[in-house]
Formats: C-alpha cells, structure tokens, sequence
C-alpha cells in the first residue's frame, strides 16, 4: 500500500526535516487541495505533530478530516480513552508509539489494556528509529531498544508497525531500504516504511518486499508525482 501523508501544526499542514519544527519546508494553510489529491490512494497517514511534540494538538481539525478520507492517525495518542475515541470516529488505524514506553521500558500492561479497547486490527505501534534505536515523544527521547530487536515481541499487540527511519526523513536523500527488509523479515504484521523515501524505484523495492511505503516530503516537492505512485497502488 501507498499511504500519502499529511502531518499537522498549528492548524497547518507541514514538512518538516527530521521532525524539526525549526526546519519546515513545507507549509499549506489549507489541506482541502491535498485530500482532492489523495482521494485516489483511498486511506492516507496524518499525523498530528503538535501532539506528538507536546505543544497543543488539532484534535478538533482531525476530527473534520477524518470525515472527508480514510484515515490512519497518529501524533500523541497517549491515553487508551483516545485511541477507543478515534476508532469510534471511523479512524481506520490508530497509531501507538510513546505511550508503550514508560520510565525507559516497555509498557505490556498499557498494551495488553489497550487491546482489551481497541481491536488488535486497528493498531499500528511506532516504531521511529535513530540510528536503530528507537525514539520517542517526537523523537526527542532515545530509548534503550533497538527496532529489530524488539518487533517480534510487540508483534501480538498490533496488526501493523509503522517505521519511520528518521535518520533521512524530509532530507529527500533516499531512505535505507534494506533497514526495513531486516525488519519486516522479524514479524508476520504489515510494516509501513517511511522517512527518507525519494524515488519511485525506492517505493517499488519495498513493495517487491512486502512493505508499504508512507510519503510526504517526496510528494510535496514534486520529487515523486502522484500519478506515478497511482500505478503503483496495491
């Protein structure tokens, strides 16, 4: 699958270089046009980065979006009560990542709450790397795990992880294709790969492997065109 992305902040669609509110590249007022451009891809990845960092959110303007497309939604879901709320609204997948991590380690108990709330089906867990490792609250906090070497263990609490390889993301310096294909061949749950992803023939390597591919940056500058990635879609 090909999941375009819209990231929010302060009410404003963005990209942002490796997650850095200090370097946008990309700033819409508007996201009418972007849905009018992703409608074709059925289900696109937003992203709420304000929640994320911990600076506000936009839950009010997620919640107009997610009535107009398809969404997978993610950026500070931290309460068990959020991720139910959102399924309830029709959100496809909810999107889980520093809330399974406490005092540097990992959380089973909020997992295995979260799934007595939220069908296994409906969760995708983070898991944004840094040099292997993965981080968290905005990727701001570097924990102790490395991806690979705990994806097998988290694997019966989600039906999908969403990777983004931050090293690269909003650089448009191409992503590390074999990461992901280390990835995907620990777990038998769909794996979403983002962060870095440049070229077509990028997008085409991953899903030769089975992974899908989450884009942003790419497809805001032009770098991808979107009736490319169109042909491509599963």
């Amino acid at each position: 699958m090909i999941y375009p992305c819209i990231d929010l902040m302060k009410g404003k669609v963005v990209q942002l270089v490796q997650g850095k509110a200090d370097n946008k590249q990309v700033e819409l007022d508007s996201y009418d046009d972007m849905i009018k451009k992703f409608k074709p891809f059925e289900t696109i990845q937003l992203i709420d980065l304000d929640a994320a960092m911990g600076n506000g959110e936009n839950y009010d303007l997620i919640k107009k979006i997610i009535k107009e497309i398809k969404c997978r939604v993610g950026g500070g879901i931290r309460s068990i009560n959020k991720a139910k709320e959102l399924t309830s609204l029709g959100v496809e997948k909810v999107i889980i990542g520093s809330s399974i991590f406490m005092n540097g380690k990992i959380d089973f108990n909020f997992l295995n709450e979260l799934l007595k709330e939220v069908k296994r089906e409906k969760i995708i867990i983070a898991l944004d790397t840094v040099e292997g490792y993965v981080v968290i609250k905005g990727w701001k906090e570097t924990t102790q795990y490395k991806a690979v070497d705990i994806i097998t263990e988290l694997e019966p609490y989600c039906s999908e992880f969403l990777t983004t390889f931050v090293d690269k993301e909003g650089m448009l310096q191409g992503t590390d294709v074999d990461f992901f294909k280390d990835l995907k061949s620990k777990t038998k749950n769909e794996i979403t790969a983002a962060g870095g992803i440049t070229t077509l023939n990028e997008v085409k390597q991953l899903q030769n492997n089975n992974i899908s591919s989450a884009l942003g940056m790419a497809i805001y500058t032009g770098k991808i065109e979107l009736d490319d990635l169109l042909k491509l879609k599963n």
